[in-house]
């Protein structure tokens, strides 16, 4: 009898191991109905970068999709005119469940891990603000969140994917780093800082050792960003400001390189426009823009966009001021 339990238990262990999301990756899977067509986009930044990917729900409307993202990260499920289905937090070896009605994105519910059970029962107790024309209600009911929970990870996603107003930007940086810092991983809070711009975080500051991009004759270089301070410069035809861009970039103080990047695909013009620079300045392309792989951890979410790194490859400043980042190349340099 106890030859048969062993037997058993070796069996179930070996199911169990089969049929579970293996630790190198993560699943969402389930069916999602009244869909517009039959294919909707998912959307993350995961372990190899921004993917951007179409899914196609089978003849029984479900679907399945495996990412890869050794930290937390925000999946967002879009139908094909970009209108949100749900959203996620998923990491290796999570296995999330999705189901629901695409008319009613309220109501899609994902299960299969604790946070996004939260998530989902914060939404539910807070509906009528969710679906208020006026964010007012709901921006006060995260912040009142986040004040009382500073050790949930929640707290993190609420501000990343559901508050409003980052106007009073004192306010937030103090509501983001009154969070834990255990709970807001780089892999969230960059999306913060990318896309509510000049939201600076304490604690989980980025570093770009070196970066990869293509060159002016069309070959590949990988630029190493650890031996003097880089005040990188990303921008897209047309620049209607470019040259009073360019005039006071030319004041940047001794001991810091400036490196010129094109964040878009098209290169017809960049040898025109960069005709009248300073000679020595680096001019470099990254044909996918902000979704270059090298540079996303930059978070730059329009053009021109600045970013100061020291010598250590650490990013002092990424926001699309240049009057900060000089002031902040400027303060590097006096160290």
């Amino acid at each position: 009898m106890k030859c048969l339990q062993y037997h058993l238990a070796l069996l179930l262990a070996l199911i169990v191991a089969l049929t579970s999301c293996g630790s190198d990756s993560f699943k969402i899977d389930g069916s999602i109905t009244n869909l517009d067509g039959t294919s909707f986009k998912v959307i993350l930044m995961g372990d190899s970068g921004v993917v951007d990917q179409w899914l196609n729900l089978d003849k029984k409307g479900k679907f399945s999709f495996e990412g890869h993202s050794a930290q937390p990260v925000l999946v967002s499920l879009q139908d094909r005119l970009g209108k949100p289905l749900a959203m996620m937090v998923a990491t290796n070896g999570d296995h999330l469940k999705v189901s629901g009605d695409a008319g009613k994105p309220m109501d899609i519910k994902v299960k299969g891990n604790r946070l996004n059970e939260d998530w989902q029962l914060f939404r539910d107790e807070h509906r009528a603000f969710y679906t208020d024309a006026n964010p007012a209600r709901l921006d006060a009911a995260i912040e009142k969140y986040v004040r009382e929970n500073p050790d949930d990870m929640l707290s993190t996603v609420l501000l990343l994917a559901d508050y409003s107003d980052y106007s009073d930007r004192e306010k937030v940086n103090a509501l983001l780093n009154g969070i834990n810092i255990d709970v807001r991983p780089v892999s969230l809070t960059r999306a913060i800082v990318g896309n509510k711009r000049d939201i600076r975080l304490t604690g989980h500051l980025p570093r770009l050792m070196a970066v990869n991009l293509v060159t002016r004759d069309g070959g590949f270089e990988k630029l190493q960003l650890t031996k003097q301070i880089s005040l990188l410069h990303l921008w897209a035809n047309p620049q209607d400001n470019r040259s009073a861009v360019i005039d006071k970039l030319k004041g940047v103080g001794e001991g810091v390189q400036v490196i010129d990047i094109l964040a878009e695909s098209d290169t017809m013009r960049w040898g025109q426009t960069i005709s009248a620079d300073p000679e020595g300045w680096k001019h470099y392309w990254a044909p996918a823009g902000p979704l270059e792989q090298d540079i996303q951890l930059l978070g730059f979410t329009t053009v021109p966009w600045f970013a100061v790194i020291d010598s250590t490859g650490l990013v002092t400043y990424s926001g699309p001021n240049v009057d900060t980042a000089l002031s902040n190349a400027a303060a590097m340099g006096k160290k």
